[in-house]
């Protein structure tokens, strides 16, 4: 069972807890992970390009030349597809690239992430994370006194203005909900930082 250290936000060591094992320590499953971050990116696509066709492109109702006759080969319009501004044949057009990935696999990805994050040491838990004011100060004092540095991760049970909004003008940094996660910003992020309220419901939503 992995054991952690608790932190306060002047980033002194108040206790330490054990995390579930099923949740915090299995073996990360990387082709599981890989598998529901390529549905994340292919859902978050907008779908919308669009090329013309020879019949969408303005112009080249009339036939250019005569049939026969001429030396030439024959066309029937100079918005055909091998003209320059001509139509373009089989291009993309909008449509949808989303498709559904079993749910117990997104699980065990998201599981697999926060196995990794404790394996790597760059899980971070603190007692509570709360703030008497929205100020961006605030969180910077707290992330320097958790002496963390780099692309940083909070996760919170639920919503927090305070803390959220003190977080937002941060580079680098990102605030979720538990019920947000994604393997994406689990990936993206190198350090994840928890409240003991966000462990408890993690171990609840995923146990």
């Amino acid at each position: 069972m992995p054991k952690v250290n608790v932190y306060n936000i002047e980033g002194k060591k108040v206790s330490d807890i054990d995390l579930k094992e099923e949740i915090f320590g299995i073996e990360p499953n990387e082709a599981i992970i890989h598998s529901v971050l390529v549905n994340y990116q292919a859902n978050q696509r907008q779908g919308t390009q669009s090329t013309k066709t020879r019949s969408e492109v303005t112009g080249g109702g009339k036939k250019p030349w005569r049939q026969k006759e001429t030396g030439r080969a024959r066309q029937g319009s100079i918005r055909a597809t091998q003209w320059i501004k001509g139509g373009i044949a089989l291009g993309p057009k909008p449509r949808s690239y989303k498709y559904t990935v079993n749910k117990k696999e997104k699980r065990l990805a998201i599981k697999s992430m926060l196995s990794m994050k404790v394996l790597e040491q760059s899980l971070v838990v603190v007692d509570k994370l709360a703030f008497n004011e929205i100020k961006t100060k605030n969180m910077v004092n707290a992330l320097n006194n958790l002496k963390v540095t780099g692309k940083t991760l909070i996760m919170l049970p639920e919503k927090n203005e305070q803390v959220q909004k003190s977080a937002r003008n941060i580079e680098g940094i990102k605030t979720t909900l538990v019920n947000t996660i994604n393997v994406y910003d689990l990936l993206k992020y190198n350090n994840l930082v928890v409240t003991l309220d966000t462990v408890k419901k993690l171990e609840e939503v995923y146990a």
